[in-house]
């Protein structure tokens, strides 16, 4: 169950019905549980790949979607059908793995690029009132040259250095352009490092080290910090994730915005190791290299966030790992077997 925090302007949500692409992930499926929780009629457009059946189960978006869809973003016809019955879009579909997308240009650029035309095509002849569209921290790159840990804010230049990154940006400045002046609202969302369960790494990834390195302690293996451990994040819970998006539909002075979501607490990933040893006593460090396109990482100027949506986040790291930690050892059975049967490279 979602984690439901009362708010005034949320009643706007009452009975309308809200297209979420990507609702069948991580963050998408939290989104949808909220919305349901507040008394919409969230529809989930989904291809449903991007996780194992049986974490997929977990996410239990059949329960709270009033509508599943398997398809893809890329389907016009689809994506038609489900705009046309919708009051507001929420564009959390992606290709959303640094490393994977880094491997395959082709996939991102398919899912991230095309996708995301194909959903703007669709809302210049619709009555669709606002689109939150979800974007990423990565689009800051590493910040100043020089700077450990940057501040990031949303008006400040930016340089990615991922194929992920760019296909972010690139959806950000078609997003304004499309419908800067159309009459269907728009609000940016850039989320910093999302973590919280369900989350389970996928092979061959170095995002989401909340789960790479709980589950590494948690198998007995050491937890790797890639480049030691000395890169900055900014780690957000996905119910504070899903709250702030949810928010983002709805707050007057969110449209046109460009919003970081993020605690705008920089922590480095060594330091986040030490939190979920904490949890096992006995779990040893390793340091390994820095994979391609891995950022030094930031934190989140969080004023827009403060002053546009009137959101703070309601869950301390700490709070957020007692949780995951918690989680893992109540469905054992969430370990994939890949991650203890191969010599897999794991993350930070």
């Amino acid at each position: 169950m979602a984690d439901v925090f009362p708010d005034s302007r949320l009643r706007e949500l009452t009975g309308a019905t809200v297209l979420v692409t990507g609702g069948g992930g991580l963050v998408g499926s939290r989104i949808v549980a909220q919305l349901a929780a507040h008394g919409a009629r969230p529809i989930v457009l989904d291809r449903f790949d991007a996780y194992p059946h049986p974490v997929r189960g977990l996410f239990e978006v059949d329960r709270h979607g009033t509508q599943v869809v398997l398809g893809d973003v890329r389907e016009r016809a689809t994506v038609k059908w489900l705009i046309d019955r919708a009051d507001y879009v929420i564009h959390a579909a992606a290709y959303a793995d640094v490393a994977a997308c880094t491997r395959r240009p082709d996939t991102a650029f398919a899912a991230n690029v095309h996708g995301t035309q194909t959903i703007l095509d669709e809302l210049l002849e619709s009555r669709v009132k606002r689109l939150v569209f979800v974007s990423s921290a990565s689009v800051y790159g590493d910040g100043v040259a020089g700077n450990d840990a940057p501040r990031f804010t949303e008006d400040q230049p930016l340089t990615p250095i991922s194929v992920y990154a760019n296909t972010k940006l690139w959806g950000e400045h078609q997003v304004r352009l499309m419908l800067g002046d159309s009459r269907t609202e728009y609000s940016i969302v850039r989320y910093f490092s999302v973590y919280g369960d369900p989350q389970i790494p996928k092979p061959g990834s170095h995002s989401w080290m909340v789960p790479w390195l709980t589950l590494s302690a948690h198998s007995g293996r050491p937890m790797r910090l890639n480049g030691g451990g000395h890169q900055v994040r900014d780690l957000v819970h996905v119910e504070d994730i899903a709250r702030a998006t949810v928010l983002a539909l709805v707050a007057d002075q969110a449209a046109s915005q460009t919003i970081n979501i993020g605690t705008g607490i920089p922590t480095s990933v060594r330091a986040i190791a030490e939190l979920v040893a904490a949890h096992y006593p006995g779990a040893a460090f390793i340091e390994t290299p820095m994979p391609d396109g891995d950022p030094r990482g930031g934190y989140a100027d969080t004023r827009k966030a403060t002053d546009l949506l009137g959101w703070h986040p309601a869950i301390t790291l700490s709070e957020g790992i007692d949780r995951y930690v918690a989680w893992l050892r109540a469905t054992p059975n969430s370990v994939p077997d890949w991650f203890t049967s191969q010599t897999v490279p794991l993350a930070a």
